[in-house]
């Protein structure tokens, strides 16, 4: 039998940081399930004992990361699932992980609407036309695989642009039917397969850095979704961390 969480008032936490730790669990959980309606603030400050100003800044700083989403006149809703990092990072969006003073070329292998994994479906929300682009990008000496998904909708003329030369993240923001909020970005050490190997020039089973961002809405949708694997060896990062509690 699942033990409801409450509030230690005893606690040096503040109410509103407790609270929203008790929502986050709810919706990483799957309590609180995708596109479903959460209480209503009435029934959360009863369900709590908290007041009015307590819920809504905990439910305000999930909106803010893209958990949960509001629509006038119907309540909030939960947008997605994903682990929270537990720190806000804020940097530039930007394609370039590779630093100054390095040679990039960028090669389109592939292009245009495909059917994708449910996986890729799952993490982008949506059961649209999805554009995808594979390219092959070499900084001076060295190869990395670019995986970059879209919901068409999202970009409808992306077809009849050059994105050899231009950045994806910046014909979102000129064209795109959503701005650019923030990105979630995940990094992790891999072995190539076969397929992957042959087109960065590695050997099968070479270890390798994954790195894959969600690209998130300023209404906490997914936009986008990007899967870069390489070396290792050209990737520099510079990023600033602002604690947000």
């Amino acid at each position: 039998m699942r033990i409801e969480k409450t509030v230690d008032r005893g606690s040096k936490e503040k109410l509103y940081v407790q609270i929203y730790s008790i929502f986050l669990e709810k919706i990483e959980s799957g309590e609180w399930p995708a596109e479903n309606q959460i209480p209503t603030e009435d029934e959360l400050c009863r369900n709590y004992d908290v007041s009015k100003v307590t819920v809504r800044e905990a439910i305000q700083e999930l909106v803010r990361e893209g958990y949960l989403k509001r629509q006038q006149g119907k309540g909030t809703f939960v947008t997605y699932s994903m682990a929270h990092t537990g720190i806000g990072m804020r940097t530039r969006l930007s394609e370039d992980l590779f630093g100054d003073k390095v040679r990039v070329n960028k090669e389109i292998i592939e292009r245009g609407i495909r059917q994708v994994s449910d996986e890729i479906r799952k993490v982008l929300m949506t059961d649209t036309d999805i554009y995808f682009i594979l390219a092959r990008k070499t900084i001076d000496d060295e190869a990395c695989k670019e995986e970059f998904y879209i919901p068409l909708f999202i970009l409808p003329a992306l077809e009849t642009e050059d994105i050899s030369a231009k950045s994806l993240y910046d014909l979102i923001e000129e064209k795109g039917t959503k701005k650019l909020s923030r990105v979630i970005q995940t990094m992790e050490c891999i072995r190539v397969k076969e397929e992957t190997a042959s087109l960065i020039n590695m050997r099968e089973g070479s270890p390798a850095l994954l790195i894959d961002r969600l690209i998130i809405s300023s209404d906490g949708s997914p936009i986008a979704f990007k899967r870069v694997t390489g070396g290792g060896k050209k990737h520099k990062f510079q990023i600033e961390f602002e604690r947000i509690k």
